[in-house]
């Protein structure tokens, strides 16, 4: 598998992230959900501190995915594509925190 290094920015800071060229386009719209997210709790709460609003972000994300999981487990309809598409982009954007702190 062929890896290529893509240039992004969360919260005005940039971060390099490997990945294959067939997941870079769902890499950049977890990156840009991500983004989102953050600059959503940061604009909209009191919380401080990148390290908080990531771990904010991310129990945010999760819960989402969480309910959508839910969801499914009692019949409910949703697409396929939608549900797949949300944990594809809330795995990698957990690989993408994983990998910010494991650069630091």
């Amino acid at each position: 598998m062929t890896t290529k290094q893509i240039e992004v920015s969360i919260l005005d800071v940039p971060y390099r992230l490997a990945c294959s060229p067939e997941t870079e386009g769902a890499l950049l719209e977890a990156v840009a959900r991500v983004d989102a997210e953050m600059a959503k709790i940061r604009n909209n709460s009191n919380v401080r501190g990148t390290d908080r609003i990531a771990v904010m972000a991310a129990l945010s994300l999760a819960s989402e995915l969480l309910r959508l999981q839910s969801s499914v487990r009692h019949g409910e309809a949703f697409p396929a594509e939608e549900i797949r598409r949300t944990m594809q982009q809330m795995n990698e954007q957990l690989g993408t925190v994983i990998e910010q702190y494991s650069m630091q």
